[in-house]
């Protein structure tokens, strides 16, 4: 059983535009509304490819109406818990013309301690649950926290899944990335940014051996159209495509922590396995018009991945470059 918490769930507007002109007045076909949040898109993309999974999340407001009736529409298995807070907006514009797509996401709002409590209790309730001899119990924690969020909500997760047995991932930022490394959550999933932003530190690899160093037993560092970094304290293996991806990176890095989710809890524990479908399955997410979808070439994609050892050289110690604050 794979279960996936999403603390600042979002209810996703997407538009295509012909082309974005800064200043300039748009025009679109109806958007696409949908359920969303980066704990949601793993489980969409889990489910999809055969994984039991039960998406658990928050949902208040009109937002949160819209939210709730998108999701039951959905085959996701899921459990929502009621807050008083409107469920926050995400707004993608793809322009049509590049190919890019720029993202503006509401930053939440915080649910009350009672409903947080009531978050915990439904992680510990689907941890619970029955286990088949086939799976492991997987935790996903994903996305960001809503401003406000307390200290210690993601380290209390990670130690309810870590107290039920369960292998723990975490996809998160900032604060909360350390956060998670700290309280020792089996794999974190940040990108080069969020690695950087959060550690200070400039090489990646050396960034990545801090989280290390502070916890965690696995980094996947995800790295655009450079492809993807395992990391673990005896070795670093990336995988990357010969050639770049044109489309829509939105949920990619969704894709990869459901690849990762999906073979550990089948037992799958070697990074390069884990890699090479991780890589695989993001690359297909960039071909999908929607986050939480992969395209079904991801093992065409898988079989093209290039695969290489880096330097180790930095894993004897953490390094002492930083990135200015």
């Amino acid at each position: 059983m794979i279960v996936t918490v999403t603390p600042n769930p979002a209810l996703d507007l997407t538009w295509h535009v012909d082309r974005i002109v800064q200043g300039e007045t748009h025009r679109a076909d109806a958007g696409i509304a949908r359920a969303g949040g980066k704990g949601l898109n793993v489980a969409r993309v889990a489910h999809a490819q055969g994984a039991s999974v039960l998406a658990l999340a928050t949902s208040g407001g009109a937002t949160g109406v819209e939210f709730a009736a998108e999701l039951a529409s959905s085959p996701v298995p899921h459990e929502l818990v009621p807050v008083q807070g409107a469920t926050r907006r995400s707004v993608a514009l793809v322009d049509e013309h590049l190919g890019d797509t720029t993202i503006v996401n509401e930053r939440g709002i915080n649910p009350t301690t009672q409903e947080w409590e009531a978050l915990k209790a439904a992680v510990v309730r689907a941890l619970d649950a029955p286990a088949t001899k086939a799976t492991k119990p997987v935790l996903v924690l994903s996305g960001s926290l809503p401003p406000g969020a307390p200290d210690d909500l993601l380290p209390t997760l990670i130690r309810i899944g870590r107290d039920a047995g369960a292998i723990v991932i975490a996809d998160t930022s900032g604060p909360a990335l350390l956060a998670a490394a700290d309280a020792g959550a089996t794999v974190l999933k940040p990108n080069a940014a969020e690695l950087a932003e959060a550690t200070g530190i400039a090489d990646p690899i050396a960034g990545a051996c801090e989280l290390l160093h502070r916890g965690a037993s696995l980094v996947l560092l995800s790295r655009g159209a450079d492809g993807m970094l395992a990391v673990t304290a005896d070795e670093v293996v990336r995988a990357r495509l010969p050639h770049p991806l044109a489309g829509n990176p939105t949920g990619a890095g969704d894709a990869a922590v459901a690849a990762c989710a999906v073979l550990m809890a089948q037992g799958e524990k070697d990074p390069t396995v884990l890699l090479r479908r991780a890589t695989a399955w993001s690359a297909a997410a960039v071909l999908m018009p929607l986050a939480g979808e992969i395209h079904p070439s991801w093992p065409d994609l898988e079989s093209a991945l290039l695969i290489d050892s880096p330097s180790l050289m930095a894993l004897s110690r953490p390094s002492t470059e930083r990135t200015p604050r």
